[in-house]
């Protein structure tokens, strides 16, 4: 994947974009394209923390790139065949990566991206009667779903963990972004339903850039999702071309490993 921008902060997003951390943040966009018309994975580095506790809420992604399976096995990075042809890798925090053995597809490798629920029947209520996403398969037996919004893009996989969702101290989100005159009708239908809205229809500034107005909402296992509007999030998620130097930098002036060793003290842990 490629770095398409990345941007440092000093206090915690209005939004709450970097979870319950109110200090010094940074985010960084990747993806195998443009945000416009590719799924991007949004890493968030909240200073001076070491490690989160993970729950079941965030299950993995899956990617379809023979490339990807062929780059871990040279790099020596473990992998586990959980099914012909789809490998299972983990990230350093833990997160679960699916990868099938499959030539690298010409629109957006990022297959699926999947979430643990409680009952499956009443996210699939929550996501589709409400949200309006398409449902592509449903497994009563594996207790599964797949929904998405369009059949070009990466679709939202739903899966029972048998018991309650544990979202751990991570605090991801899903976003998506549509017309910006839909923001005020989604917040409506949230209040007229009675689900749980976390953060009402708020406008974000961000210096030098476009402000965008963005609606968060919670499903019924509290995973938060974002909706943002559309023709200002075009311009404020332009790939930047200094994105890698950028990273580049602040990670060589973070340099906290060395740090808290000097200070003999460890990174707190979420």
């Amino acid at each position: 994947v490629k770095v398409l921008r990345h941007e440092e902060f000093e206090e915690g997003c209005k939004a709450s974009c970097n979870g319950p951390y109110d200090g010094k943040w940074s985010k960084t966009m990747v993806g195998y394209g443009p945000e416009d018309n590719h799924f991007v994975a949004e890493l968030t580095y909240n200073y001076g923390i070491g490690e989160y506790r993970l729950g079941n809420d965030f299950l993995g992604i899956t990617l379809v790139s023979s490339q990807a399976v062929s780059n871990a096995k040279k790099m020596g990075w473990p992998l586990k065949e959980v099914t012909t042809g789809v490998f299972e890798a983990e990230a350093p925090g833990g997160y679960k990566f699916y990868l099938e053995d499959k030539e690298q597809l010409k629109q957006d490798p990022v297959l699926k991206v999947t979430l643990g629920v409680s009952n499956l029947q009443k996210s699939v209520n929550y996501w589709s009667g409400l949200l309006g996403m398409k449902i592509y398969e449903k497994d009563e037996e594996k207790q599964r779903a797949l929904l998405g919004y369009a059949d070009n893009q990466c679709k939202l996989e739903l899966k029972a963990v048998g018991g309650a969702v544990d979202h751990g101290t991570a605090f991801g989100r899903i976003a998506f972004s549509c017309a910006k005159e839909e923001l005020p009708n989604i917040e409506a239908l949230m209040k007229k339903e009675n689900q749980k809205i976390l953060t009402p229809l708020v406008s974000l500034d961000t210096p030098g850039k476009a402000t965008v107005q963005v609606i968060i909402l919670a499903d019924p296992d509290g995973h938060e999702i974002c909706f943002v509007g559309d023709e200002a999030f075009r311009d404020l998620s332009k790939v930047d071309p200094n994105g890698d130097k950028l990273l580049d930098d602040a990670m060589a002036a973070d340099n906290s490993d060395k740090w808290f060793a000097a200070h003999k003290m460890k990174k707190v842990s979420a």
